[in-house]
């Protein structure tokens, strides 16, 4: 074969190619065509764009070809283009929302794609100002966290959300009004009205009683409203007439007497039969706690969280609800656990890739949940009032106030979340915040899951069915039955060396109270104290109180204890001050070893670093340094919150072995300590002093006994004076916890919140409220049994008039018209002059209204104002036979007796006699007698109110009372009583911080504890930014600026310093 000579040709340009690659349609695939003048797509667009090389681009256009700049080229520097008008263009508007979308329909086996369809879609245009549905889109990213105060909050959970066909109905029922049909007869408030249609028709409308013929004689002017307009809606057709008499036949209903539809005539009507009871809805759900749990890993395999230990059972029981996605109600005891079921939530939660909610009572409590749970976790974020760290996290720690917040402003947050866990639910309790809790269990939305963490409640089954029925879905509450680590408690009655031992044991772990302990606590202190009057004399007091003899106590206590290895100990004194000189007065006391000293020295180094140099030299600094290296501790609201913070790990660690605290320690997380030992029985509770309730003294008693360390917890109640009552002892100690009740109450925040969505009334809230439970709970069965008795009242036969009730009519004709005039004539005497002037203290009158009937009772005072006078009064009754009001029974429904038509027959108690003091009007009064008697009213209402009170309830009425009651215009308290708690001593403190005073020098402007000078400055600083956003959205722009600026100058150094949980 000839070779052939190989032409050397310069390499084609790619445009000089016979070659085209062309696009084809939208699925990206390209095909080489050897076609001049090919297209280069297949669709109308053409290639897609490519970015060039910016860089490259303006080196060339600029660097390397300097003619292009218009300093070189003057003549293209200056360019104009004529642009035509077009004033139709102001008036664009964005695109209507799609309409439609396209569904993918799939192999129900294998998920192959088979077709698409298109579907209508509904609510396309919802938004956040408008709509409180979860299908609304989103709002802007930078409100995705805390939402917007203009925004709607989502539906709250079992609620009807009302429907689009029922919000049209609603407005046409509104604008369409039948003004012959639906005009009122009786009007808004009254009990009678006047009845307008024409009375010329003898003959009733067919299937209708003759109301009007029976009460002819009557007439009152005016019915029912609905008899009113059943009169004029026949049952039959209008041509139908019925010659037959009303009264020839009875009557068979089919349905209420609301409605007025009536079947036609028959001759018989059965008797009905009773209705039967109709059943209870069970939303709450016991769990039984104690049955084992044995096929736990068959029904979870693969748990999203393990732990390193075996769960307990109630534990078990509650992770297998969450797995099924349930809401759960744990009230456990004191230190049991119940932190695992939070942990499983948060871990189920990132399993699901879904959000959880973690509230706390108090800020602290979310600061050291944030360091476990972040430890655990990891993702994990914080949000308080100045703290904002990571908020994208799956789990968000936050206190219920900031819940409440997100959603009120309608949170995008809401729409991921997956479970809210309120940890210490007892706290509801409260009665400034308890009714935070209700509001935000009311608002949340449908799709949230619910986890209640709380103590061992009573009435844990009525809140559980509370939630469940306000949210319609059932609630599993699991408690515990015994502690973990049972408790002992002990009564010390030594204050030296040589009474160190005298520790007797009064309730031991079984539960079982030892009388002999008491008594000899009784005998040791009876013996020391007869030394002492032998020694001193009789008349020396048996306990002062004084820091010298608390020192006593103290060392000895601590002194056996140490002996015995039952540190570390948690001391509850119900007193600032106390705590300080309890701790103070230790002096020669040290507990730690050098190791400890040098560990605790190098923590607070580091800790207080991060302080300026001013505030490491506070004399609270200085002066806690020094207790923590004895290992000493004190815990209370003067604290500064990062040496609060300090004292608290150090404790954890087991490096402070003895701490004086308030209550407000054991609301902390689980810190528990070997012993804990009760200063007294007796607190303040900001009006009087008086003993623990059970569920305080459980929830601080609780602290004792680590779980795994200690076969038992001790606790210890000091006798510094005498010992106390073995009933009051008992009744602490074994009595039940608090109930939690409701503190629900109407807020401006709650009412604004509401009036501007008009889906939502502050009427729902309050009925759905905690308080209004017990009387709405059996709500639907009160409707069945009403909707039975008034169809057996439907059924009944019309009322033979004939024969001896052929002048019922007329009588009762009569008696109307004198029970009418009777009451106008007292009326009027009320009224005159004489008397008002007769109804003065003394006067003996005859009480009638809805609690009595026809009673005597004497007036003991006469308070009036511009619009009425009341009348205070001691009126004769019956001694209920419980003192439960709700078993009293129902009030006496206002029915004339035959013996009101002629006269008053006067109430005589038919058992044992009482007497109350109600406060009356002068339509309350049915006669007025001619007797007067001589009495002190003030005295006997003062008697009166003491007996009221638990303590004092079976004491016999007092002739003779020292005081008197004040009353002053219906106040509970004077004018200078309510300035008097009104405190302004920092104000001067805080205007000099805002100055830029050092926080050292703040200490000689006032007394008050430097802790509660930081949550002062702290709140305020909350407040002007809550302000700053007021004015905002008000349109005060001036006033935001100057709270924005008035929270700057607030905000620095040691009020403001970060959590040490947070780093």
């Amino acid at each position: 074969m000839m070779e052939t000579e190989r032409l050397v040709l310069p390499p084609p340009d790619p445009l000089d190619l016979p070659l085209r690659a062309v696009e084809l349609g939208c699925t990206g695939h390209w095909e080489l065509l050897n076609l001049p003048g090919a297209p280069e797509s297949s669709l109308p667009h053409g290639l897609p764009p490519c970015a060039p090389d910016l860089q490259q681009e303006a080196e060339q256009l600029f660097l390397s070809s300097p003619a292009w700049l218009p300093l070189h080229g003057v003549e293209h520097s200056a360019r104009k283009w004529q642009r035509k008008t077009d004033p139709w263009s102001l008036l664009a508007v964005l695109g209507a929302p799609v309409p439609s979308d396209l569904q993918a329909q799939r192999h129900p086996t294998t998920g192959q794609i088979l077709g698409y369809k298109e579907v209508l879609l509904e609510n396309t245009n919802l938004s956040a100002t408008t709509s409180l549905s979860l299908r609304r889109p989103p709002g802007p990213a930078s409100q995705s966290l805390w939402g917007n105060p203009t925004q709607y909050p989502f539906w709250p959970g079992g609620m009807d959300e009302p429907t689009i066909t029922d919000l049209n109905t609603r407005e046409e029922a509104e604008e369409e009004i039948d003004f012959e049909k639906d005009l009122l007869t009786i009007p808004p408030g009254f009990k009678k009205g006047m009845d307008f249609a024409p009375k010329d028709c003898p003959t009733p409308a067919p299937g209708l009683l003759s109301l009007s013929c029976m009460l002819e004689p009557l007439d009152l002017g005016g019915g029912d409203e609905d008899e009113n307009e059943a009169v004029g809606q026949p049952g039959g057709p209008r041509g139908d007439t019925v010659s037959a008499s009303p009264c020839s036949a009875p009557l068979a209903r089919a349905s209420s007497l609301e409605d007025l539809v009536l079947k036609e005539a028959s001759t018989a009507v059965s008797t009905p039969e009773a209705p039967e009871p109709p059943s209870q809805e069970q939303w709450a759900i016991p769990v039984d706690a104690t049955s084992p749990v044995g096929d736990f890993y068959r029904l979870i395999p693969q748990p999203a969280f393990q732990w390193a230990f075996e769960p307990d059972v109630f534990q078990k029981q509650a992770i297998l609800h969450l797995e099924r996605h349930d809401s759960v109600f744990v009230a456990a005891h004191t230190s049991a656990g119940k932190t695992v079921v939070a942990e499983y939530a948060i871990a189920l939660a990132q399993k699901h890739m879904t959000r959880t909610i973690y509230t706390s009572p108090i800020k602290a409590l979310s600061n050291q949940k944030f360091r476990d749970f972040r430890n655990t976790f990891g993702d994990v974020g914080l949000l308080t009032g100045d703290v904002q760290l990571h908020p994208e996290a799956s789990c968000l720690i936050m206190t219920t106030e900031i819940l409440r917040s997100m959603l009120y402003s309608g949170s995008d947050v809401i729409r991921d979340l997956e479970w809210v866990i309120f940890d210490e639910v007892h706290y509801i309790n409260d009665v400034e915040r308890g009714v935070v809790w209700e509001e935000v269990l009311i608002m949340l939305p449908d799709h949230v899951s619910i986890i209640l963490l709380s103590a061992t409640v009573p009435n844990a089954l009525e809140f559980a069915d509370w939630i469940g029925r306000l949210k319609r879905r059932q609630i599993y509450v699991i408690s515990t039955v015994t502690r973990p680590v049972p408790l002992e408690h002990y009564l010390f009655t030594g204050n030296s060396s040589k009474t160190q031992g005298e520790l007797f044991l009064l309730l031991d772990s079984r539960g079982a109270f030892h009388t002999k302990g008491y008594y000899a606590a009784v005998e040791a202190k009876k013996e020391r104290m007869s030394k002492h009057a032998q020694t001193f004399g009789a008349k020396q007091p048996t306990h002062q109180g004084g820091p010298a003899q608390d020192r006593g106590v103290y060392l000895s206590l601590l002194a056996s204890l140490r002996t015995r290895a039952q540190l570390p100990v948690v001391v509850f004194t119900f007193s600032r001050g106390r705590c300080d000189e309890q701790a103070s007065g230790l002096t020669s006391l040290d507990l730690t070893t050098s190791s400890e000293k040098s560990e605790i020295h190098l923590f607070l180094q580091r800790c207080l670093a991060r302080l300026r140099g001013s505030d490491r030299q506070l004399p609270q600094v200085l002066h806690m340094s020094e207790l923590l290296n004895r290992g000493l501790g004190v815990h209370h609201s003067g604290i500064l919150p990062i040496l609060k913070e300090i004292v608290e790990m150090l404790f954890s660690r087991g490096l402070v072995k003895v701490l004086f605290a308030t209550e407000t320690f054991a609301m902390g997380v689980n810190m528990p300590a070997r012993t804990v030992v009760f200063d007294s029985m007796r607190k303040h509770d900001g009006s009087t002093f008086r003993d623990l309730l059970p569920g305080e003294y459980v929830q601080m008693a609780g602290r004792a006994g680590r779980r795994g360390l200690d076969p038992t917890g001790t606790v210890i109640l000091l006798c510094k004076g005498r010992v106390p009552e073995m009933a009051d002892l008992h009744r602490m100690m074994m009595g039940k916890p608090s109930q939690l009740q409701s503190q629900f109450r109407l807020t401006y925040t709650m009412i604004l919140n509401l009036l501007r969505v008009d889906a939502l009334r502050v009427e729902d809230m309050m009925k759905r409220s905690f308080s209004e439970f017990p009387s709405r709970k059996d709500s639907k069965a009160h409707e069945q049994a009403l909707a039975e008795l008034t169809k057996r009242l439907g059924a009944l036969e019309e009322p033979d008039m004939t024969g001896q009730l052929v002048d019922l009519p007329e009588y009762y004709s009569w008696g109307e018209e004198l029970t009418e005039t009777q009451h106008m004539i007292q009326r009027r005497i009320m009224e005159s002059v004489n008397g008002l002037k007769s109804l003065s203290a003394g006067r003996v009158v005859v009480v009638k209204n809805q609690e009595h009937h026809n009673a005597l009772g004497v007036i003991l005072q006469v308070s009036s104002n511009s619009t009425s006078r009341v009348f205070t009064t001691l009126v004769l009754c019956d001694k209920p036979l419980s003192q439960d009001p709700q078993d009293r029974g129902p009030a006496t429904a206002e029915v004339p007796y035959p013996d009101d038509l002629v006269g008053f027959k006067l109430f005589l108690p038919e058992g044992p006699c009482d007497h109350t003091v109600v406060k009356l009007q002068p339509g309350d009064m049915a006669a007025i007698t001619t007797k007067v008697l001589r009495v002190n009213g003030e005295k006997i209402l003062e008697d009166f109110s003491k007996r009221q009170q638990p303590k004092f309830k079976k004491d016999p009425p007092l002739a003779a009372v020292t005081t008197a009651v004040q009353v002053a215009c219906g106040l509970n308290q004077t004018v200078e009583e309510f300035v008097g708690e009104l405190n302004f001593g920092l104000v001067e403190v805080v205007y000099e911080w805002a100055r830029g005073m050092p926080f050292s020098e703040l200490a000689g402007l006032s007394g008050t504890p430097e802790g509660l000078v930081v949550r002062c400055i702290q709140r305020l600083a909350e407040m002007c930014r809550s302000l700053r956003g007021a004015a905002r959205l008000v349109g005060e722009p001036v006033l935001g600026a100057k709270m924005e600026t008035a929270a700057t100058l607030l905000r620095r150094d040691i009020v403001f310093a970060a959590s040490l949980y947070t780093q």
